[in-house]
């Protein structure tokens, strides 16, 4: 359900990545951003934050919803797959989705070529009433943003940025992605892995990819010498 220009992009939506199976704990910054991101009434949202605190997530979950549901057309971008084209090759008409997802502002948003075709596009979309949503990781006044016009823009809308995971959260996450894939990730196992494991969701989700492969082809449960023998840890 991709657009004719997403596929020509060669972009891809990852359907694990729903609001559903998003931890977000009520009162964190990233449950009040699954909240922006479902309200049909919020026209432009900036979302900040280090990599693995969940922007992709949230972005690729607004697209999944739209593309699903009763809104077709939504476009997810992320820039840091798309360097070999030029801004005018990626912004061309997007103005016409519902949704527009734009990922790792920050690889482009202090580029002299990228300034003016940025600008515009926000102009265009906000004639259009299509919905637009950035992340970057950081806020825009750290973006080293050439244009005022173009930063202005960028300031415009809600913006919320994301904290990184507390280690309690963190292994509550693991445990949380694992129960919806069927498994059962005891406390002693999420911690091992949360140790042993670089700390960014999607490294974090991967191990789980191939624990629930692994543990579905020999019919085993999670214990802690299973996974060390599937990971090598």
């Amino acid at each position: 359900m991709n657009s004719p220009k997403q596929l020509s992009l060669a972009v891809t939506l990852d359907d694990q990545a729903t609001f559903d199976n998003f931890y977000a704990p009520r009162g964190t910054p990233q449950h009040l951003a699954s909240l922006v991101l479902q309200d049909e009434g919020q026209q432009f949202a900036f979302l900040a934050g280090a990599q693995g605190s969940g922007l992709s997530h949230l972005l690729q979950a607004a697209c999944q919803r739209t593309a699903l549901g009763r809104n077709a057309g939504a476009v997810y971008l992320p820039l840091s797959e798309l360097g070999d084209y030029s801004p005018q090759d990626i912004l061309e008409g997007l103005e016409a989705a519902t949704l527009v997802c734009l990922d790792d502002l920050q690889l482009v948003a202090h580029k002299p070529d990228w300034q003016e075709p940025l600008f515009n596009f926000f102009n265009l979309c906000r004639e259009a009433g299509t919905k637009l949503v950035v992340a970057a990781h950081g806020v825009p006044d750290e973006l080293d943003v050439l244009l005022p016009d173009l930063l202005s823009r960028l300031k415009s809308g809600v913006i919320l940025q994301m904290l990184h995971y507390r280690d309690d959260d963190q292994r509550r996450l693991l445990q949380h992605r694992a129960s919806m894939r069927g498994l059962y990730l005891s406390n002693e196992v999420a911690v091992f892995l949360l140790n042993r494991l670089p700390r960014d969701s999607q490294g974090l989700m991967n191990a789980l990819e191939r624990l629930d492969g692994a543990s579905l082809q020999e019919q085993r449960r999670l214990t802690l010498p299973f996974v060390k023998d599937i990971l090598g840890l």
